[in-house]
């Protein structure tokens, strides 16, 4: 081996060092910068659990007709629309919810909640899901009786998801719920 070849090749490995470092020195922000970025994406996904959670909530004291820690899950300026009017806030949504829908539910029936859709930006989302309302059919069974769509847009209020706006639509029957 030359004296050129050792002194190009110590040039060479020099270079590849001082490169090295810079690359060094400038992937510490990018590094930074993704553990940032995995932490947003960690808090993303918790909302997305915890605005599942609110969504299934809702079926379940819907369902249970506990009607108050149904109102609950309404942010202190929430609103309720679907088939039987609107209404706006807890105490309201509590009333309204009682009135609509008074008693036990001695009929059995419940709601599937499915095809969640949900969208984080911050202290707010919006979500998209269907539902299906089951009743008693003939000899035992479990029937379809009505299916639609929830609508949300939601917010975090004192520390928990809340819904700010519902919108429960029919798609079958279309037109709203039978009476």
């Amino acid at each position: 081996m030359t004296a050129g070849c050792i002194m190009a090749g110590t040039m060479s490995t020099s270079r590849f060092v001082a490169a090295m470092m810079v690359a060094g020195a400038l992937a510490a922000p990018v590094q930074a910068q993704s553990r940032g970025d995995a932490a947003s994406r960690i808090q993303r996904l918790e909302d997305r659990a915890e605005i599942e959670r609110l969504l299934i909530e809702y079926g379940r004291s819907l369902d249970a007709r506990d009607f108050r820690a149904y109102s609950q899950l309404f942010a202190k300026d929430g609103v309720w629309s679907g088939g039987f009017g609107t209404v706006q806030g807890p105490a309201a949504i509590q009333a309204f919810m009682e009135k609509a829908m008074p008693g036990q539910n001695t009929a059995h029936n419940f709601h599937i909640l499915s095809s969640f859709a949900i969208d984080v930006n911050g202290d707010t989302a919006t979500a998209w899901s269907r539902w299906t309302f089951m009743a008693p059919g003939p000899n035992n069974t479990a029937v379809a009786a009505q299916s639609g769509r929830y609508d949300d847009t939601l917010v975090r209020e004192d520390g928990r998801w809340k819904f700010k706006r519902r919108v429960a639509s029919n798609d079958i029957p279309a037109g709203g719920p039978q009476k």
